[in-house]
């Protein structure tokens, strides 16, 4: 048995050590939100966060998360600053990317709360979107650092 720590709620899970985060979240846990994309670490659809860290959870085995605090796509509340930037500028086409786009975009904001467009590129480099969406990604993670500083006043 493994104990893990998901979106503030402990699960113990029986499976095998090896087996990817991805295939527990979604197959043991029924959190379907993160998504299966390449299955190699490489498109990003996958991406929670790990301690906070932006992390590909189909390529990470469920034993080096045990004791960490996992957040998925289902942990970040609707009315999140990057959420609501998601919203409001309209961002996903398709959508399918967008629960890993999200991921990484609240990790990076809470390494960097005023990221630049390099800090931003530089972060989300590891997400690909097949729509083509990346300025609305880029404008989104601007409004929710400025809603994120409006908080902070």
């Amino acid at each position: 048995m493994i104990t893990l720590q998901v979106n503030n709620q402990e699960y113990e899970v029986d499976v095998e050590p090896d087996t990817p985060l991805l295939w527990v979240l979604r197959d043991t846990l029924g959190l379907q939100g993160t998504k299966y994309g390449c299955g190699i670490g490489q498109c990003g659809a996958c991406t929670v966060l790990i301690d906070g860290e932006a992390v590909k959870s189909c390529v990470r085995p469920v034993s080096l998360v045990a004791g960490k605090a996992i957040t998925t796509i289902e942990g970040i509340p609707l009315d999140h600053p990057v959420k609501q930037a998601w919203i409001t500028g309209n961002v996903p086409q398709c959508g399918y990317c967008q629960p890993g786009q999200v991921m990484a975009a609240v990790g990076l904001l809470q390494k960097i709360p005023r990221p630049g467009d390099e800090d931003i590129d530089k972060a989300m480099a590891g997400n690909i979107c097949r729509c083509g969406t990346y300025q609305r990604i880029r404008r989104a993670i601007h409004a929710a650092s400025a809603m994120k500083e409006g908080e902070k006043r």
